[in-house]
């Protein structure tokens, strides 16, 4: 029966979730089969039919879960979950395969993203600001997987990161007035290290006259008070090949926008190369995050990042970062899922073609982040 119950509210598709979520009720009380259920099994009912068609099925209990920021779903069968920075093994199943990848199918088919054998992986953006990333078969063998990052809403402020033991108050203060101060700041640590939302922090510091210029892959920052701000997001191409717009092109264009920063989500490639042209053309105080397991190993990826994206030689590129760049942060979370910055240090001038910095903060097992 829940099967026709789907198949007739296909026919409501176009109707807003209000009115679908009171079609669905008057089906299932004028249907003799559920005549003698319970009224709250009834409502339980509507729940999950509603959520099968609207949201995300048996995953949205998950998703309504504002603890919960990252669901994992490996095949139908192996759902996990994160929660206070652990992970842990959910009892929810898919009924099959095709279950589960009907559910993917049909979020990023309503996005209008490409998602098929000839494009077996694909990134989304949720109407509630989650982001979502799929991978079908083949090449994922064992069944779909479809990863969710959840947006949770909440904003922490300089002040909540200090109690939590994020950073110290003295970091605190180093880091905003470097801020103020439009010192590039790169930001760098593992997936899932607290580097967007550190980014956001960092960025409530910017004097509120200034114009800023956000450029992200999947828009995730949430700049408050800043009335001249311009959000750019990159897009991927379509199913021809064509009307992709890359973060290497967002910069180039903001640099016409006559921008006081630039603050750019995540630098992972050749667009390094015109982000550091950007600094050097008149926009300093950027802030940027990248991917590395501390500060001397981000300043190295970035060298290799900027010479895919560019014809300099290497002891110019090393050269213009060590000019470009002031200060690296490194986010670390340990195995509790405890996030923290554990080294901030400010780059020197190169000698003999290799960098030098200085260690500023360092964090000290037992005691916490530390002023050199």
């Amino acid at each position: 029966m829940t099967t026709l119950i789907l198949q007739a509210m296909h026919a409501y598709d176009q109707v807003d979730d209000e009115t679908f979520r009171e079609i669905i009720a008057d089906i299932i009380n004028q249907s003799e089969q559920y005549h003698s259920m319970p009224l709250q099994e009834k409502r339980n009912l509507a729940v999950t039919l509603f959520n099968r068609m609207r949201r995300l099925d048996i995953l949205q209990v998950l998703m309504d879960d504002d603890a919960i920021t990252e669901i994992m779903v490996n095949g139908p069968e192996h759902i996990f979950y994160e929660k206070g920075g652990q992970l842990f093994p959910s009892d929810l199943r898919f009924e099959s395969n095709r279950a589960l990848e009907q559910l993917i199918l049909h979020f990023f088919s309503s996005a209008n993203r490409p998602l098929n054998e000839s494009f077996p992986i694909a990134d989304l953006r949720l109407p509630d600001g989650s982001r979502a990333n799929a991978v079908l078969p083949p090449v994922a063998p064992d069944g779909p997987i479809f990863t969710i990052r959840k947006f949770t809403g909440i904003r922490p402020d300089i002040r909540s990161l200090i109690e939590t033991g994020f950073l110290t108050v003295e970091a605190a203060r180093f880091l905003s007035s470097s801020v103020v101060a439009k010192k590039t700041i790169f930001l760098c640590g593992g997936t899932g290290s607290g580097k967007t939302t550190f980014l956001n922090v960092l960025s409530s510091f910017i004097p509120k006259n200034e114009r800023v210029v956000t450029i992200e892959d999947s828009a995730e920052l949430s700049l408050q008070g800043i009335d001249n701000l311009v959000r750019l997001e990159s897009r991927l191409p379509g199913p021809d090949g064509h009307g992709g717009v890359d973060i290497g092109q967002l910069i180039r264009t903001a640099l016409r926008m006559r921008p006081d920063r630039i603050v750019v989500g995540e630098v992972r490639g050749s667009e390094a190369a015109d982000m550091l042209h950007a600094l050097h053309t008149g926009h300093p105080g950027s802030l940027c995050t990248g991917h590395a397991n501390s500060c001397e190993e981000m300043l190295d990826r970035l060298v290799t990042m900027v010479m895919a994206g560019s014809t300099l030689p290497y002891d110019a590129v090393i050269r213009q970062i060590a000019m470009g760049v002031d200060i690296v942060v490194h986010i670390s979370r340990n195995r509790e899922g405890h996030r923290f910055i554990d080294e901030i240090v400010r780059v020197l001038p190169i000698r003999e073609n290799r960098f030098r910095t200085e260690r500023i903060f360092t964090y000290k097992e037992g005691i916490g982040l530390v002023k050199e």
